[in-house]
């Protein structure tokens, strides 16, 4: 759900991704780049992208969580011990990407807010 939310905050308030050009993450609340040294509008267009890959997958967990209710019977102890461990571990997997794809998601938004008020700021004093 911080997920979804963030990338919708990021979404409705990233109006000119092209303001992230040449702009490089602050250490503080992102999470490290995995590719090298991206820029903020390089990162942009990959959570873009990966939005919808993981909407997807969590849809389909959840399809075959409902369609696999009647195979349960079919599964012995030893098996069910060992799903819970495998099922565990991902589980915490997915939890710790979708942490890191938050963390991206919200330093990259307020990054974006920065660079505007720093436009704003430049605006008005070239106004006076």
């Amino acid at each position: 759900l911080q997920y979804f939310l963030a990338t919708q905050k990021m979404e409705q308030e990233v109006m000119f991704p092209s303001l992230l050009r040449g702009v490089f993450p602050q250490q503080e609340g992102a999470a490290p780049a995995t590719g090298g040294h991206t820029d903020l509008y390089e990162r942009y267009q990959l959570l873009k992208a990966i939005k919808p890959v993981v909407e997807k997958g969590l849809a389909s967990v959840t399809d075959q969580s409902l369609a696999g209710t009647d195979t349960d019977a079919a599964l012995d102890e030893g098996a069910d011990s060992s799903l819970e461990e495998r099922l565990s571990h991902h589980v915490s997997g997915l939890q710790q990407v979708l942490t890191d794809l938050t963390k991206n998601t919200n330093a990259l938004t307020r990054r974006y807010s920065q660079i505007l008020e720093q436009i704003n700021l430049s605006e008005d004093q070239s106004r006076s």
